[in-house]
């Protein structure tokens, strides 16, 4: 199974992914994590280039969009992994959320894979910001309330579900387990 962790910076993606690894793993899954962009050389340069103060700029956003692609079909085999219940960090949606236009970022992502479950840790953009390093163009309120919509609207075409990311880490946690039990087979009735 491929689950996508999904929302705007600071939403507590990497605090739930490994929780929700652990709890799994307790239950007797496989599992393995991916964080994109990846530890690879293209994830590396997507990473200093997201430090640029040119990075909003419409000719680097475009890099960034196929440098994410490129990205991403150096995991595909991973992710294709049928043993295995891969948990990650962002997806193709996320690109689809930050970036544009649209239409081209949908082409060229359209050999990546398409997740069996979106989870998107819906947070308050007051809060992303505080929690945030601002170290980037993008990290600031107006961005991520045009990011927040945008992920709302698109993932309506996955299977998902929207986790309150505002509650305290422990419910969240709770919620994630609830909505990923079912897909794995386990009672979801059976978590506190």
């Amino acid at each position: 199974m491929y689950i996508v962790f999904e929302g705007i910076d600071g939403a507590g993606k990497s605090t739930q992914i490994k929780l929700l690894k652990e709890w799994l793993e307790a239950n007797g899954y496989e599992v393995e994590t991916v964080v994109e962009p990846t530890d690879s050389e293209v994830g590396k340069l997507i990473r200093r280039i997201l430090q640029r103060s040119d990075a909003t700029t419409d000719r680097v956003q475009k890099t960034l969009g196929l440098l994410f692609a490129a990205d991403r079909m150096l995991i595909m085999d991973k992710l294709s992994d049928e043993k295995k219940v891969i948990l990650s960090d962002r997806s193709f949606i996320s690109s689809l959320a930050y970036q544009e236009p649209a239409d081209w970022i949908a082409e060229i992502n359209k050999y990546a894979k398409t997740p069996d479950l979106v989870l998107l840790l819906d947070l308050d953009v007051n809060k992303s910001v505080s929690r945030t390093s601002g170290e980037d163009e993008f990290e600031n309120e107006e961005f991520l309330t045009q990011v927040k919509e945008n992920y709302l609207e698109i993932i309506k075409n996955f299977n998902h579900e929207i986790i309150d990311a505002n509650n305290g880490v422990n419910k969240v946690s709770s919620d994630i387990k609830k909505a990923v039990a079912s897909c794995v087979g386990l009672c979801p009735d059976c978590i506190p």
